[in-house]
């Protein structure tokens, strides 16, 4: 996992915190540990897969993705890039990444994923919800040669 947070490093022990928050995620997630990849998430946490479906709670998105790396999924990897993280508070966080999951080295970061990340009452930080979308890259060309405007102003 990297990250592009320019000065993250310099941003306190939240953002290092959510940092291994989602390095775990992705750990659990190489191992094919449905388990532990259901235990970053909270116990009422909401999982929207790329392909649209809904998961609710960590033991429900534990035991959906140890059935995924038990056949689809099995032997893939999660690469994740850190795009931004803002702090709404202290204890809510939301995070946008670029990655992908793949079998070897990644080809490209092709999805991207909203995270909104929230401190428990332990003090550790937990997966809330996750968006994933895949990026339409020619559409969105398409879209921004013919309506300029809609290109975003951060590129």
């Amino acid at each position: 996992m990297t990250t592009n947070t320019p000065a993250d490093h310099s941003r306190g022990p939240d953002h290092s915190a959510i940092r291994a928050l989602l390095e775990q995620s992705c750990a659990a997630w190489n191992r094919g540990d449905g388990a532990a990849y259901g235990e970053q998430f909270t116990g009422d946490a909401t999982d929207v897969t790329f392909a649209g479906t809904v998961y609710h709670g960590g033991q429900d998105i534990g035991r959906a993705h140890q059935a995924l790396f038990d056949s689809f999924l099995k032997g893939t990897r999660l690469t994740v890039e850190i795009i931004d993280i803002r702090l709404y508070g202290s204890d809510t966080a939301v995070v946008v990444t670029r990655g992908d999951v793949h079998k070897g080295r990644p080809k490209k970061l092709g999805k991207l994923a909203t995270y909104t990340v929230v401190r428990g009452e332990d003090g550790r930080w937990r997966i809330a919800a996750v968006q994933k979308t895949r990026r339409r890259r020619l559409m969105e060309a398409v879209s921004f040669r013919l309506q300029p405007a809609t290109r975003p102003a951060a590129q």
